[in-house]
């Protein structure tokens, strides 16, 4: 494996233990999908390295710990990696309040999947508070970068 691989697998590892921590209900609501947002970083940053293969294992590792229905998440963070990388280079020279506001175009998608699977499988969640972690994620969007762009700078 590659050293410069290191600072992704870690921070994939740390944000699906993030995702999956059992908090108190009143802070979970308000979770960000913090893997969705790290895997987005590396897909923007190294589409390469953190392509759609990286979205689909690291989707079916979230699926598997949350015990849902098997490829919900790794098709919905796959399908928002894809858009990711495909206007990567755009993304990539906007200011950081423009990604911001991308990546919480990318999270309503993700949630919209999500949504729609939970839907077709029998278990909607309606309530308003489903669509919370995608602005909790965009506005952490300019932490998250600067965390991550430190640890990519470093290799």
């Amino acid at each position: 494996m590659a050293l410069h691989r290191m600072p992704m697998l870690i921070s994939v590892v740390i944000a699906l233990i993030l995702s999956v921590l059992p908090l108190p209900y009143w802070v979970s609501v308000g979770r960000p999908d913090f893997l969705v947002v790290v895997v987005l970083y590396w897909a923007i940053m190294s589409p390469r390295a953190g392509g759609l293969l990286l979205a689909f294992l690291a989707g079916l590792a979230l699926d598997a710990f949350k015990g849902v229905v098997l490829g919900q998440h790794a098709l919905a963070l796959t399908l928002v990696s894809a858009i990711a990388i495909k206007m990567h280079l755009r993304i990539r020279v906007f200011p950081i309040l423009h990604q911001a506001l991308t990546i919480f175009m990318l999270l309503v998608i993700y949630q919209f999947v999500l949504y729609w699977i939970d839907g077709a499988s029998g278990h909607p969640v309606t309530t308003a508070w489903r669509w919370l972690p995608a602005f909790t994620g965009a506005a952490l969007w300019p932490v998250f970068a600067g965390l991550l762009g430190f640890a990519y700078q470093r290799t």
